[in-house]
């Protein structure tokens, strides 16, 4: 284990806390934002480092997988979706408003006991099977549909 004595450091002079300059974030503090580069001299205010843009992404990308995930899918196919949606925004965006997707999601106690029909064979079917949710990113609806064990 090395020591960081050694290492260069210097104390911000807005938040006075030691800052190691291999930590430095673009020139500034990583706590407070304050520049420390010693060519501006002037103290100025933090300056927001996302763009609004930026910004309504990441709030786009957080209420889309709140809502896939309180359905139960999985995690990692929800950003998976996510990054294909913006691959897709980025190179057409006429495409990416009817881009379609489907999760595989649990069933609830309530929709295990009840009869399902097959999406694929239209079987009715009671136990087993699984559960899917189908949609248009753009629309806020999203169908559920079942598929039974043997299809």
């Amino acid at each position: 284990m090395t020591s960081r004595m050694h290492t260069p450091h210097t104390t911000c002079p807005s938040c006075h806390e030691e800052v190691f300059l291999d930590e430095l974030v673009g020139g500034r503090c990583p706590l407070c934002g304050y520049s420390l580069d010693e060519d501006e001299g002037a103290c100025s205010d933090y300056e927001e480092t996302i763009e609004r843009s930026d910004l309504g992404w990441m709030i786009f990308q957080f209420y889309v997988f709140k809502r896939f995930c309180s359905e139960g899918a999985n995690p990692l196919q929800v950003m998976q979706i996510l990054s294909r949606y913006e691959e897709l925004t980025q190179c057409n965006p006429a495409d990416a408003e009817k881009m379609q997707f489907t999760l595989e999601v649990p069933m609830s106690r309530w929709e295990r006991l009840l009869p399902k029909k097959c999406a694929k064979c239209g079987r009715l079917f009671f136990s087993g099977g699984k559960a899917t949710i189908s949609g248009d990113i753009s629309s806020p609806e999203h169908v559920k549909s079942y598929t039974c064990p043997s299809c």
